[in-house]
């Protein structure tokens, strides 16, 4: 097998955020529930940011999060994803492409615009998301370029593709590819209410072995086998994975691994923030450090610390760059 040019492909939504705080009340008055993520309509979007309190606009979407972390880590990345040809397809394009990741995937020349992303952040740092997918939705079998799958040691799939059908074939397109290749293929199951959606597909996914690592957070894996007590879910998950991440937030991260788990805690932070790109960022530095060879703990390690990075402030792209971070912090990279 020849030597992969890039670490991880990630495949996903692309997306800009719009992050705004509120409090509980303004959730409640319009019927959300905290720590969700909801698919909206271009109508509805539009007038919910009418509603909302000023926002900072910025390149988003759960893998291209991940993939930008990898890069600031200085790892070789590429992302796949669809945007329209409009203003803010430009924003995300320019984003991506500037942080050294190859992106290439043709815009959308007609039709539903860029996807947006509008963020709410509550005081304790919870993130409820609302999501018009415009263009990414349209990502398509025809957008997967095989010969760049086959180039990465690893495919990193969002769940939240399984949401449209173009985007939920290019993931099973995309998939195939990699695994002719003898690439490893991850998934992360984004949300616990896209697992509910989709939870026997997913579980369909692992039981097949279509995927190789799965990261889930505790409520996504509590969801995934329909079940309250977290450490049976974790098991369950684990038992049927060649590798599987469970992260615990303030309780750090369950890894599996050919059997075995190890517990890995999470890092100290001054404040809590935002949430958002938490998991995202976790799979980066873990990603990172899965793809040179470190150990289940190492990995562990670096992704609660990019984790921490994130979370420390509003956005979820990294501000501070990951590898001096890492490199602050004992890792030789």
């Amino acid at each position: 097998m020849s030597q992969p040019r890039f670490d991880v492909l990630g495949l996903g939504n692309a997306i800009v955020d719009v992050i705004a705080r509120c409090d509980e009340a303004f959730l409640a008055s319009h019927d959300l529930a905290k720590g969700s993520m909801h698919l909206v309509s271009q109508d509805e979007a539009e007038t919910l940011y009418g509603q909302m309190g000023p926002g900072m606009e910025s390149s988003g979407g759960s893998a291209a999060n991940t993939i930008a972390g990898i890069a600031s880590l200085g790892g070789s990345a590429a992302f796949a994803g669809k945007v329209a040809d409009d203003a803010l397809g430009g924003v995300f394009a320019h984003d991506i492409r500037a942080l050294g990741v190859h992106f290439d995937t043709a815009p959308l020349d007609s039709g539903a615009a860029t996807g947006r992303c509008l963020v709410l952040v509550t005081p304790d740092g919870e993130r409820t998301m609302n999501t018009f997918l415009g263009a990414a939705q349209e990502l398509a079998p025809a957008d997967i370029d095989t010969s760049v799958v086959a180039d990465a040691s690893m495919l990193y799939l969002e769940g939240y593709l399984w949401d449209p059908e173009n985007a939920k074939q290019a993931f099973v397109a995309a998939a195939k590819a990699a695994q002719e290749a003898g690439r490893d293929v991850v998934l992360t199951l984004s949300d616990a209410f896209c697992v509910e959606r989709y939870r026997d597909e997913f579980l369909d996914l692992i039981k097949q072995g279509t995927v190789d690592l799965v990261f889930a957070n505790e409520h996504e894996v509590r969801s995934l086998y329909q079940t309250g007590d977290l450490a049976t879910a974790m098991d369950h998950l684990g038992g049927q994975m060649r590798e599987a991440v469970i992260t615990r937030g303030a309780q750090g991260a369950s890894i599996y691994k050919k059997g075995s788990r190890v517990d890995v805690p999470a890092a100290p932070v001054d404040q809590v923030v935002d949430l958002t790109g938490a998991g995202d960022l976790y799979a980066a530095g873990y990603l990172f450090a899965r793809a040179r060879g470190m150990s289940a703990p190492d990995c562990g390690k670096l992704g609660a610390l990019c984790a921490a990075e994130v979370i420390s402030h509003v956005g979820a792209r990294p501000q501070a760059d990951l590898k001096d971070l890492a490199r602050q912090n004992g890792f030789a990279i």
